[in-house]
């Protein structure tokens, strides 16, 4: 399988920056992430834009097998959809893949084969109106604005199912068919012409990227599953981790070999340090041309 990586810069510079604790800490995420990588991995690629090929590849330096900037494609979206940079990446695979996140270190092996349909860090179980994902949030501005929303979705909200999203710090699988039409379906949600008055109208408080990666792809996954007209009747997908719960607890990710910064913890300032530890440690000179680039540019 393929390991594939994103980095739409547009998010990154006008905002995202600020969830690290410092520009060090995030470049040297991505040495760390794909070095580890290539020890299980046959072939590694990096999609992102002009700007990203110039910071990953020119300045810092890393050794990815293949490099696209046909995220170049995404320059006039709102950044607010920092989501998107994946998601289109998604969309334009055609081999089995998994996409890393740069926050994420795997240690050992993941589960995974090319056989494998469909792969997901782990499920994360809901419950409408207690939890940070809020579907009703959105399905209210569509009825009250006349916007859109894909049949999968409405489906499964009025399915009477556990509602559940898919936590994607890793993701994909040899369903590549199946992956590129949840992706596009997600492209189509946030690009659909009904919608452009929503999200310009939604709430801070209501995170649409969550909800368009990982809510819509559990949605999509359980339609195919239960519905005969569907080409994916066989779809299933496989975790790391069994539930939130099991991943993040410390022991469970030591056994899994798999760290994931997610959140908060990329601004913590202890795992900061072990971070710059590791990269200097392991990777010694990947560490100095980051402090060169750094130099020349920060």
């Amino acid at each position: 399988m393929n390991a594939v990586w994103s980095f739409w810069s547009k998010p990154y510079l006008e905002a995202r920056k600020t969830i690290w604790c410092s520009e060090k800490q995030h470049l040297l995420s991505w040495i760390l992430s794909l070095q580890q990588a290539r020890k299980f991995f046959g072939k590694t690629v990096l999609f992102t834009d002009d700007y990203g090929a110039r910071m990953l590849i020119d300045g810092l330096q890393l050794e990815f097998d293949a490099v696209s900037t046909s995220l170049n494609t995404l320059s006039d979206h709102d950044p607010k959809w920092w989501a998107l940079g994946k998601i289109y990446t998604y969309s334009s695979q055609n081999e089995p893949f998994i996409h890393i996140d740069n926050d994420v270190f795997l240690w050992k092996p993941l589960p995974v084969n090319s056989g494998t349909a469909l792969f997901a860090q782990n499920p994360e179980y809901f419950d409408i109106g207690a939890s940070f994902y809020m579907p009703e949030q959105i399905e209210l501005l569509v009825k009250r604005q006349g916007g859109w929303l894909p049949r999968e979705w409405n489906w499964y909200r009025s399915s009477g199912m556990q509602q559940r999203a898919e936590c994607c710090g890793v993701f994909g699988g040899g369903d590549t068919e199946f992956i590129n039409y949840y992706a596009k379906l997600a492209l189509e949600t946030i690009e659909h012409s009904a919608n452009a008055n929503l999200w310009t109208t939604l709430g801070e408080h209501v995170e649409r990227n969550i909800l368009v990666e990982q809510y819509l792809l559990s949605a999509c996954i359980e339609y195919y599953k239960n519905h005969r007209d569907g080409s994916y009747q066989s779809l299933d997908i496989r975790y790391i981790f069994n539930s939130m719960d099991d991943a993040f607890d410390p022991g469970k990710a030591s056994a899994a070999g798999y760290t994931h910064l997610i959140a908060d913890t990329k601004k913590n300032e202890a795992l900061a340090n072990d971070l710059e530890r590791r990269v200097k440690k392991d990777y010694l000179e990947a560490y100095k041309k980051c402090l060169r680039y750094i130099d020349r540019t920060i």
